[in-house]
C-alpha cells in the first residue's frame, strides 16, 4: 500500500492593498470627508433598557423637546394676541389608517375639536376656519370667525367625516390664502395642516404657492402623522412655521397643541409707534400770559 504524504498548511497572511503606502508616506490615509465625522455612529446615542427597548430614550427626547418649548414660551418677546388662523384637515384615504387608537381619522377630529376649544380660551379675539382636503381638491368647511361651537358643530357632522383620494396641499394653502390676503396686517396670518398622506396631487408648481404665502407673511405648520415629507419641510422652514411628526397619540397633542400659544411677532411686522400717555408735562414760560378763570 502506497502511504500518502500531505502536505502542512500553508499560513496565509491577508493583505489589504488599501492601507498601504505605496509612496511611503507616515500619514494615514484619508477616510471620508470632514462632514461624515458628525454622523458617525449615531445611533450610539440611543441607549438600550434592561429589556432591550427604546422607550425610554424616545420618552427622554420627548421631555427634552417640552423643555425646550417652555423655555420659549417663559421668553420675554412681543406676540400678537389678534391672530386669524385656518385648521387644515388632512381627509384622504390614509387617514383610515389604524396606526393611531381608535384610527388617524377619529383621533384627528377629537383633537380638532379640543384645540378649537382650546384655541379661543387662549385667544379669545382671535378667529379660526376649518379647511378640509380630499380627492385632490379643497373646501372649506367654516369661514374665519369667533365661534367656536359654529366649527364643533361642523366637525360633528358625518358629511364632513367621509375619506376618500389623495390631499392636495396646493389647493388648501390658496384656499386659505384668498381669505387671509384681506386680514389687516395687525392681526397675524397662520395655518395649521394635520397631513397624514406622503403625497400631495397639485394642480400647479407648490414652490409659487410657498412664495407667495412668505410675501404675504403667512406663517404655515404642519403636523405630520406618517413620516416626514420634503416639500411640508420646505413650506414650514420658509414661512417660519414649526413642522413635526408624531411618535404616539400623546405626541401628537403636544404637537398640535403647541401652535395654540400666540406667535412672536415678525420683525418686519414690529413697526408700529407708540402714542404717548400720561400726564400732562408742565411748561415754563419766559414771558407773562393772561390767566382767565
Amino acid at each position: 500500500m502506497a502511504s500518502s504524504s500531505r502536505k502542512p498548511p500553508e499560513d496565509f497572511i491577508d493583505i489589504d492593498d488599501s492601507q498601504v503606502d505605496v509612496h511611503g508616506s507616515e500619514d494615514p490615509p484619508q477616510k471620508g470627508y470632514d462632514w461624515e465625522q458628525e454622523y458617525k455612529r449615531s445611533w450610539d446615542v440611543l441607549q438600550e433598557d434592561s429589556e432591550g427597548r427604546l422607550e425610554s430614550a424616545v420618552a427622554q427626547l420627548q421631555q427634552q423637546a417640552k423643555r425646550r418649548r417652555l423655555l420659549r414660551d417663559t421668553a420675554t418677546i412681543q406676540r400678537g394676541i389678534i391672530r386669524h388662523l385656518f385648521l387644515v384637515i388632512d381627509l384622504s384615504e390614509t387617514m383610515n389608517e389604524k396606526d393611531l387608537r381608535p384610527s388617524r381619522l377619529d383621533l384627528t377630529l377629537s383633537y380638532a375639536e379640543q384645540f378649537v376649544l382650546e384655541y379661543f380660551d387662549q385667544n379669545p379675539i382671535s378667529q379660526l376656519g376649518i379647511i378640509l382636503t380630499r380627492d385632490g381638491v379643497a373646501e372649506k368647511l367654516t369661514e374665519l370667525s369667533g365661534n367656536p361651537m359654529e366649527h364643533v358643530r361642523a366637525l360633528k357632522n358625518k358629511k364632513n367625516q367621509e375619506t376618500s383620494g389623495e390631499p392636495s396641499l396646493q389647493n388648501a394653502l390658496e384656499v386659505a390664502r384668498a381669505s387671509l390676503t384681506h386680514i389687516p396686517s395687525h392681526g397675524s396670518r397662520e395655518v395649521v395642516i394635520i397631513f397624514g398622506a406622503l403625497t400631495t396631487c397639485d394642480p400647479g408648481n407648490i414652490y409659487e404657492t410657498i412664495e407667495n404665502l412668505k410675501k404675504e407673511n403667512v406663517r404655515v405648520s404642519v403636523v405630520g402623522l406618517a413620516a416626514e415629507v420634503q416639500i411640508c419641510k420646505v413650506l414650514c422652514r420658509e414661512t417660519k412655521g414649526t413642522y413635526g411628526v408624531i411618535l404616539n397619540e400623546a405626541h401628537y397633542r403636544d404637537l398640535l397643541f403647541e401652535v395654540i400659544p400666540p406667535p412672536a411677532v415678525m420683525s418686519s411686522k414690529n413697526t408700529s409707534n407708540l402714542v404717548m400717555m400720561g400726564f400732562p408735562t408742565r411748561t415754563v414760560e419766559t414771558h407773562a400770559t393772561y390767566c382767565v378763570e
